[in-house]
């Protein structure tokens, strides 16, 4: 039996990794993944960070390049991929979990690749599961082609005519931004936009978040309260200017489609060629076969990452404990604590 198991061998999983590593406790990693690096590397090329390279790594390694620039997603896959082989860590890939089960002193996890026992499991398996698509999606033509953000790469993948990104977070504005050089871009956006500048007198935004104490405010502090609070920000101004500029139409929610034809909320309406749904995912935890877990609305039972079964934790979820809990440069606060804790753990054993 295993000391510990950690699912996920994304920036959450290797942080973890490093801080059982540096105690000394034995462990292993495993993922569904082909490759290290794979969560980042099958996004859309062009994603680029909106939080430098000294703000995008993990404990021990620092992330090539320069400090104050904003890494690609393919710099980050290589990072990640470079940052399991400086460190050994025992990783087993193309291992796809199929439940997680408690046994006596434990847990059982059943994959594609046989059973693994393990006295304490950490799930790392991020946030983003399952596309989720709005339901108007299906009163859509064939005739327009529709992409979960998570299934579009480039522009070459998109047939000619007009392109209607729904959702404006990050990526929708990345997308809209990108598609705007080559098609006529209408954006849908079911709240008003909120905009941030990358960088204020030569320093990153986020320089500025870490000194206030913005990126580790708990969630059950003042400061964390407000923060959960506010909208979501856009980091840059690209969009701010495609949009003064019209060379992408800003539009309210979508809230029903026929045929080619979108309607949003004002009674507005665009015909489509090509529809992107940055509407982001819902998480998926259905394989934990685990009572007690979670609550009547089925989210998990945790406090900071530790859950209410004993030995099992999770790491690298939004506001887990903090903002940055699910956020590349920062997740090693959340992982730091549960390895010590799971330390603690089985010396009172």
């Amino acid at each position: 039996m295993l000391d510990v198991l950690i699912i996920g061998t994304g920036q959450a999983g290797l942080a973890a990794a490093y801080f059982l590593k540096q105690i000394g406790i034995p462990f292993m990693l495993i993922d569904k993944a082909k490759a290290l690096g794979d969560s980042w590397r099958n996004r859309y090329d062009s994603l680029q960070l909106f939080t430098p390279r000294n703000y995008s790594r993990l404990p021990g390694l620092d992330l090539p390049g320069d400090p104050k620039g904003l890494p690609t997603k393919v710099e980050v896959a290589a990072y990640l991929s470079e940052y399991a082989l400086t460190f050994e860590f025992p990783i087993q890939l193309d291992t796809e979990v199929k439940s997680l089960t408690s046994i006596p002193r434990g847990f059982e996890v059943e994959t594609s690749r046989g059973t693994i026992q393990s006295k304490n499991v950490i799930v790392a398996t991020g946030p983003f599961h399952k596309p989720y698509v709005p339901a108007i999606s299906q009163s859509i033509s064939n005739d327009t082609t529709q992409l979960h953000s998570s299934a579009y790469r480039n522009p070459g993948q998109l047939t000619p005519g007009s392109v209607l990104v729904v959702g404006a977070g990050n990526s929708g504005a990345q997308i809209a931004v990108e598609l705007s050089n080559d098609f006529d871009v209408y954006l849908s956006a079911s709240n008003q936009l909120h905009f941030k500048p990358l960088y204020i007198l030569g320093k990153s935004i986020f320089w500025y978040y870490d000194k206030l104490g913005f990126l580790q405010a708990g969630n059950h502090t003042k400061r964390g309260e407000w923060l959960r609070q506010q909208p979501e920000q856009i980091y840059g101004f690209q969009l701010k200017q495609r949009l003064k500029e019209g060379k992408i139409k800003l539009f309210p929610r979508a809230v029903s489609a026929e045929s080619r034809t979108v309607f949003f909320a004002d009674d507005q309406h665009v015909e489509a060629d090509n529809i992107i749904w940055a509407t982001g995912f819902r998480p998926d935890f259905s394989w934990i076969q685990i009572n007690h877990l979670f609550n009547e609305h089925q989210e998990i039972t945790q406090f900071k990452g530790i859950s209410n079964i004993p030995g099992l934790y999770f790491i690298g979820l939004p506001w887990l404990n903090c903002r940055g809990s699910a956020l590349l440069g920062w997740v090693q606060q959340d992982a730091r604590r549960i390895a010590e804790y799971i330390n603690n753990d089985l010396k009172s054993m």
